[in-house]
């Protein structure tokens, strides 16, 4: 009888810890299971609202940094209505670029990348059928941030004003001597990665810290651009 007690009254301690611990389960952490509910999955684990998107060429697997790549955690003073107003677009970035979702305010540059995603490389090409990286960078900072660039790598290296790694912000440029001299260029887009059109893999996304880049990586650059609207 008296072990029966005993149990009994373990089983009531237990159960009360268990009921107790289930009370005290965060706000954020309900907020945060029902907004993933509402969120079904999409191209290799990244979760977006369903909504007509441009086919990508797996961008995850196009972005192959190191592991010892440096990661800049970009704060935020938004609160649950900023995220709630996010796109699916944002949200996608944001993963791909390992940044908060409200940091990616100009989504006019992110809907351009979406568009031009995998088109191939071809030199001396210009459209979707086919573009160079400094046909690419040209028409990214014409059609998003009204500024018009000299066609090639060198003769954009050479307008532009030099900045610093550790300086570079969301728009600049960034050259690589991939052959002789400056003929590789890029457009940064913050924590590390830009977007670029590669031989290999046509329109996509690189980090500067990926042996490849880092070893050829030259400087960036910043040229006068129109405010975003």
């Amino acid at each position: 009888m008296k072990h029966l007690i005993f149990v009994s009254a373990a089983v009531g301690i237990f159960s009360g810890t268990s009921i107790n611990a289930k009370a005290q389960t965060p706000v954020n952490t309900v907020a945060e299971a029902n907004a993933i509910k509402k969120t079904p999955q999409f191209i290799e684990g990244i979760e977006i609202r369903p909504e007509p998107i441009v086919p990508v060429k797996t961008p995850m697997a196009a972005i192959k940094t190191d592991r010892k790549a440096k990661v800049t955690p970009v704060s935020s003073t938004g609160n649950s209505s900023d995220i709630e107003n996010c796109t699916s677009l944002q949200f996608k970035y944001a993963q791909l670029l390992n940044v908060e979702v409200e940091a990616l305010a100009n989504t006019g540059l992110y809907n351009f990348i979406e568009k031009w995603w995998g088109t191939p490389y071809r030199y001396g090409g210009a459209t979707k059928d086919g573009i160079d990286c400094s046909a690419y960078s040209g028409t990214l900072i014409h059609d998003v941030y009204g500024t018009i660039l000299s066609r090639t790598a060198r003769s954009q290296y050479d307008e532009c004003e030099k900045v610093r790694k550790d300086e570079l912000q969301e728009g600049d440029l960034v050259f690589f001597r991939t052959r002789r001299g400056v003929s590789h260029v890029g457009v940064y887009l913050g924590n590390g990665f830009f977007t670029h059109a590669s031989t290999s893999s046509g329109v996509m996304i690189s980090n500067l810290e990926e042996t490849y880049y880092s070893k050829r990586y030259i400087g960036g650059g910043r040229i006068q651009k129109a405010p975003v609207q």
